[in-house]
């Protein structure tokens, strides 16, 4: 019986790699992309949000996640696996809702990345022609960073570890450099304390700030998902939780302050109107920190961009190793290099299905920005959503029916106020879908159905056999008698 259980953990493969805390958040909030939140998301919270009230919509997504992470870090000490919320919500509520959230977890990340493959392509063609370069389609700028991306994801995580740690460094270090010069020059208005006043907070359309907020964080769940590459996954997972969504909140909130200090509160809902596409990286950039601002932000915008997709590549590959793994998917995907030890099957079909999706849009004539990033951002934002909500159940009645961990603020309170605080920012995203999209309401259905459709699909992948344990855990210590 010994050999029956074990067998099939061998020929699934193990990843292997040695992430530290400091890797893994390095990998997570390269995901969130944050020069790419701020200089895109930001302008349009401050246009049509609520204004210079903004920093306290980042703040309160930042809270919500927080309280989320408690149950999540909690979970991590009982599941190490790479498949993360399809292992968790397994081991909660079952194989079909596990399989479920695995599918909108693959719906998730493919289409923030094929979103961020349109607006990188297109950052990328802007640069190239400035300094002189051929004006080239779009789309093959996308194909060129795909396979970069797919070079890179195909080795060991521990290489693109490296990457997104240098990028990372670079795109918060300018933020950081843009801010500090804002408050050290001062801003037209003083420094307004206007955006931290609660009062201020329902003030013009706070659901639309939520809305963006919760998209600029998307990928920071993503730290179970590399237990298995983590030196220590018990200490290093929760670890790393709590300091993404602490860093990217702050970071989000402090840089959010500094444009409104810049423009100055009474006047930064109109010049964010007049210049949604270049507030920060442009206006508020020439104005601080003058040409070099000029030359420097658009390239680390595109350095951003870059980090961010190689960061959902990996997440990606993960996802289908995990369930190539548990039978839902081809065994094939299961395998893991020889010499990389990485997910190399799943990075090459990851790598495939993008440029199925980016031959989609190109065929049709879409344009890069305001149709493939908008309609794929607003479409992973409810589905991230969805997919929180799911394992906040699942930590629920996992912990409800065990009794391995007795700290109610861990297993029981937290999670369950992060659960509701999710609630509230899903219907705030909801209401305000076509906005997020910038579609019509028959294309909001259309991408809605899309979630729905993601996790019928996967649930059904119940009705396979699984061909390992189907509530993942970690691996045994010891050799059954």
């Amino acid at each position: 019986m010994a050999e029956a259980v074990v067998a099939p953990e061998r020929r699934s493969g193990e990843l292997h790699g040695s992430i530290g805390v400091p890797g893994i958040v390095f990998l997570v909030v390269a995901s969130a992309a944050p020069l790419t939140a701020v200089g895109g998301a930001l302008p349009v919270m401050l246009a049509i949000g609520n204004g210079p009230a903004t920093p306290l919509a980042y703040l309160a997504v930042a809270a919500v996640l927080l309280l989320f992470s408690v149950g999540y870090a909690a979970m991590s000490r009982h599941v190490t696996d790479t498949g993360a919320f399809f292992a968790y919500v397994t081991k909660g509520l079952g194989r079909a809702p596990g399989l479920g959230a695995a599918g909108l977890a693959l719906l998730t990340y493919t289409a923030i990345q094929a979103g961020i493959y349109g607006l990188a392509a297109t950052t990328l063609q802007s640069l190239v022609v400035q300094y002189g370069g051929p004006d080239l389609p779009w789309w093959l700028w996308a194909l060129a960073l795909v396979a970069a991306v797919g070079v890179l994801g195909y080795r060991n995580i521990d290489l693109g570890t490296k990457v997104l740690g240098v990028l990372l460094v670079l795109e918060i270090g300018i933020v950081a450099v843009l801010s500090i010069a804002v408050f050290v020059q001062g801003g037209p208005e003083g420094y307004s304390l206007q955006s931290f006043d609660p009062s201020r907070f329902t003030s013009g359309s706070p659901g639309i700030a939520l809305m963006f907020a919760i998209a600029s964080f998307i990928g920071f769940e993503a730290t179970a998902i590399y237990g298995e590459e983590a030196r220590d996954p018990r200490r290093t997972i929760p670890i790393a939780t709590y300091v993404a969504v602490v860093l990217i909140g702050v970071f989000y909130a402090f840089a959010s302050w500094a444009v409104v200090v810049a423009v100055g509160p009474s006047q930064v809902e109109t010049v964010a109107g007049e210049h949604i596409a270049d507030l920060v990286v442009g206006v508020v950039s020439g104005q601080y920190l003058g040409s070099f601002g000029d030359h420097v932000l658009p390239v680390l915008l595109f350095t951003s961009l870059f980090a961010a997709l190689l960061a959902f590549h990996n997440a990606i590959a993960r996802y289908c190793f995990a369930l190539g793994r548990a039978g839902a998917l081809p065994q094939l995907l299961s395998r893991t290099h020889d010499r990389h030890r990485s997910p190399h099957a799943g990075s090459v079909t990851q790598t495939v299905s993008a440029v199925a999706v980016l031959a989609l849009f190109a065929l049709a004539g879409a344009d890069p920005v305001a149709q493939l990033f908008t309609w794929m951002s607003g479409l992973a934002t409810v589905s991230v959503l969805a997919l929180m909500l799911l394992a906040c159940l699942a930590v629920l009645v996992f912990f409800a029916r065990s009794a391995v961990d007795r700290r109610k603020w861990n297993t029981r309170v937290a999670p369950a106020l992060g659960g509701v605080g999710l609630l509230v920012v899903l219907v705030s995203v909801l209401a305000n879908f076509t906005t997020l999209i910038g579609g019509s309401t028959g294309l909001a259905a259309v991408l809605l159905g899309l979630v729905v459709a993601a996790f019928a699909a996967g649930a059904a992948g119940a009705l396979r056999p699984a061909r390992s344990k189907e509530a993942p855990e970690p691996a045994p210590t010891t050799t059954a008698p």
